[in-house]
């Protein structure tokens, strides 16, 4: 009996670049089978973090090299031109790179890149919430906060390719200054960064006794937040219900602006669930217009572990995306 020939399966590799951690997931058709992450350290330098990415695909690649052919890799980041380079990405600080090019420098695979909410919204619909939505938004919540907008089936770029850009609409009266330059942006109270911000903006601001208080700002984590809001601390619950009002007005524009049938929440900071998402639920139906009232809903990504903007960074290679 002949023997047939083993064929190997498609494999990408999609990369979340974030402010923080760049995640790796290793992607076929169906699923991430494998991920991955390590710390992106910007302030080490593009061109460092390039090569301490291809060293880690490298080493990581060699378990599935006998069953899977690589077919290209996606890259998922903040502020990405049409041209596919990184602009002045307020959490990278990187000015202007041309990261597809450096990475082919070290891999001889297609390269494909796309802004960080713009992948989010793009696993969404191929694997995710959006795949019997044909009109959704996508928001991301980690370090800073990004927008990605399916329209009528279609990921909406905008002329420059960065449509979406939702963290930097101005919101808010408190004046803070956002890494961007712009004051009162709604990821300088919607991110990470933005609820550590409003803890020491309370704590100076109130004297209630609170274990927030011996917690030094560079400590300070959405974590230990969470940790003490779960125990009832006021300043800890406070914080989370301001962030909450203050989304819940953002996505109520997002709303009159795109009318969308669902609004999904993605990234590290949705993993409070309530503490977050029931604030903001309340908060956006009471500014919105009568006519848009209990139409669209707010609901947190399904995709374990945050996969979507993996997931739909590896899109732009099998789903031949861009």
């Amino acid at each position: 009996m002949e023997k047939k020939e083993f064929q190997k399966s498609d494999l990408a590799i999609g990369v979340d670049i974030g402010g923080t951690n760049t995640v790796v997931g290793f992607v076929n058709n169906n699923k991430c089978i494998y991920e991955y992450f390590f710390p992106t350290q910007p302030e080490k330098g593009s061109k460092y973090f390039v090569v301490n990415l291809i060293k880690t695909i490298k080493k990581n690649i060699k378990k599935f090299e006998k069953s899977y052919n690589l077919v290209g890799i996606g890259l998922a980041a903040p502020s990405v031109s049409l041209q596919g380079i990184i602009e002045d990405s307020a959490n990278l600080k990187w000015g202007k790179f041309d990261i597809v090019n450096e990475i082919n420098n070290f891999i001889e695979v297609p390269v494909k890149i796309i802004n960080d909410a713009n992948a989010a919204a793009l696993g969404e619909y191929y694997y995710g919430l959006g795949k019997k939505i044909d009109n959704f938004v996508v928001i991301t919540l980690g370090t800073g906060l990004g927008g990605g907008i399916i329209l009528d089936g279609k990921l909406i770029n905008g002329s420059n390719g960065l449509a979406g850009e939702i963290g930097h609409t101005s919101i808010g009266s408190q004046g803070r200054k956002c890494s961007c330059g712009k004051t009162d942006c709604l990821e300088t109270y919607v991110s990470a960064n933005g609820l550590r911000r409003t803890v020491f903006y309370l704590l100076s601001k109130y004297n209630d006794d609170s274990p927030l208080r011996k917690i030094s700002y560079d400590k300070m984590s959405s974590e230990l937040i969470t940790y003490y809001a779960e125990r009832g601390d006021i300043i800890a619950t406070t914080a989370f219900d301001f962030t909450g009002e203050i989304l819940g007005k953002g996505l109520a524009n997002v709303t009159a602006c795109f009318d969308p049938k669902a609004i999904i929440l993605f990234g590290g900071l949705t993993n409070v669930g309530n503490l977050l998402l029931q604030p903001t639920r309340y908060y956006y139906e009471s500014n919105l217009l009568s006519i848009y009232k209990g139409k669209t809903k707010i609901l947190l990504s399904k995709l374990q572990n945050g996969k979507a903007a993996v997931l739909g960074a590896a899109s732009l290679i099998l789903k031949n995306q861009l």
